[in-house]
């Protein structure tokens, strides 16, 4: 899991306004009425105020608007008050209104908050850019400081975030990559941008704002001259693996809802995509390669409508890669060209190892010992010439544990204990 943010949250400069009237709000008329009425026809009695929430927009000015037309069109009536103001009336669909909201939701079942225009949305892209995310070596030690990394390594590593563009990890398995990557995207988290519910295009909804995916700000903004379709995040940090799918990277059309899902790269815009066990996808390497040289080089994606119909997006993404495989047997030349830092995650040293052990060790309250790790080394790595790999010390010290435990005898790192831990760990292939 990547690591919580700090609690000193570094705030976007791009601050969305609220719309004072429905021009502002960029949609139109029919659009805001369409969506009224379907929230309507499934709440049944909502107040102008719980509209006017349900929408994400302000009362005076644009839904006020909206319920005037609606009760002109005897689309929807009054049923009661709540209070004097008239935002605090009842409002009901009326049996014409009823009917206009099945047709509308025969178009499109969406009924959630008011979505903002594409050009809006890209707009808010380009003002909250990631390259404003500055790494220094202060920070970069403090979010890799339970993890041992040699100055090699870690000298590559904070002029690759700080480009913003793509990093590709590669090396043995067991060394670290994942763990890199999401300490990676822990010193994003500690900044904040704005990102809509919902975007517009062509009368079709993308639906961004993802609970799963999307790390709230706590506690929300309460300035009242905020847009409430804009939702203040921490930058996202997405992790994809063996699930991802050329069809994934695309709009994603809800066949029986009849809206959009926006792909993973869209809802990482301002963040982080780490692809983990690159090459292991059910697509191609290569042709899920080939489906980024453009959004990597261009710093834009071009994403299809099921009319046919291709938009442009904005693509401000830093992606990481991570594999065990090969380079040579996942990516050619060209493409590499592409990809801004190569960065080796090798195997531990020695010292490395002894340090990782002695670590794992103190976590897990079993006295380290020398001459323990010494019988470790001697047996089960020099003399079968076996590799030495970081999370070796972790599980093998677990295993011990659990064997321990089942032994009822307190934990350390006696000849018999490691070689029970060791024959139960290595698997000879």
């Amino acid at each position: 899991m990547v690591q919580r943010p700090p609690s000193q949250v570094v705030k976007s400069k791009f601050v969305p306004r609220a719309p004072r009237a429905l021009e502002d709000t960029g949609l139109s008329l029919g659009f805001l009425a369409d969506l009224a009425l379907k929230i309507l026809y499934f709440e049944g009695y909502l107040s102008g105020y719980e509209l006017a929430e349900r929408m994400k927009l302000p009362f005076a000015g644009v839904v006020d608007q909206v319920l005037e037309f609606l009760k002109r069109e005897k689309l929807c009536e009054v049923k009661g008050a709540g209070g004097f103001a008239e935002a605090a009336y009842q409002y009901a669909i009326a049996d014409k209104g009823r009917l206009m909201a099945r047709e509308a939701l025969d178009r499109s079942q969406y009924a959630g908050p008011a979505p903002v225009t594409l050009d809006v949305y890209a707009e808010a892209v380009r003002q909250q850019p990631l390259g404003e995310v500055v790494v220094h070596q202060r920070t970069m030690r403090q979010a890799l400081a339970h993890l041992v990394i040699n100055e090699e390594t870690f000298a590559q590593l904070g002029p690759a975030v700080n480009s913003g563009r793509s990093i590709f990890l590669f090396g043995p398995p067991g060394n670290g990559k994942t763990a890199i990557a999401e300490a990676i995207g822990s010193m994003l988290l500690g900044n904040a941008i704005f990102i809509p519910y919902a975007v517009e295009v062509g009368g079709q909804i993308i639906k961004v704002f993802d609970n799963v995916n999307h790390m709230v700000v706590e506690p929300p903004p309460k300035e009242p001259s905020l847009d409430p379709r804009w939702v203040l995040i921490h930058r996202p940090v997405i992790v994809t693996g063996g699930e991802l799918t050329l069809e994934s990277l695309d709009l994603v059309y809800d066949t029986t809802n009849k809206y959009y899902e926006a792909p993973v790269q869209m809802k990482a815009n301002g963040g982080m995509l780490l692809i983990d066990d690159f090459g292991r996808q059910q697509v191609r390497p290569r042709d899920l390669l080939n489906r980024w040289i453009v959004p990597l080089e261009k710093r834009v994606d071009y994403l299809t409508l099921h009319t046919g119909r291709k938009i442009e997006v904005p693509f401000d993404v830093l992606i990481v890669f991570a594999t065990n495989l090969a380079p040579k047997d996942l990516v050619d030349e060209a493409f590499l060209r592409r990809i801004r830092h190569k960065i080796h995650i090798k195997d531990p040293s020695f010292e490395e190892y002894r340090e990782i052990f002695r670590r794992v060790c103190r976590e897990r309250g079993v006295p380290y010992d020398d001459r323990g790790l010494a019988y470790l080394l001697q047996k089960y790595y020099i003399k079968p010439k076996r590799p030495l790999r970081a999370c070796h010390p972790r599980d093998i010290v677990d295993q011990l544990c659990d064997i321990a435990r089942y032994l009822n005898v307190p934990p350390a790192l006696s000849p018999d204990l490691i070689d029970r831990a060791a024959k139960a760990y290595f698997v000879e292939l």
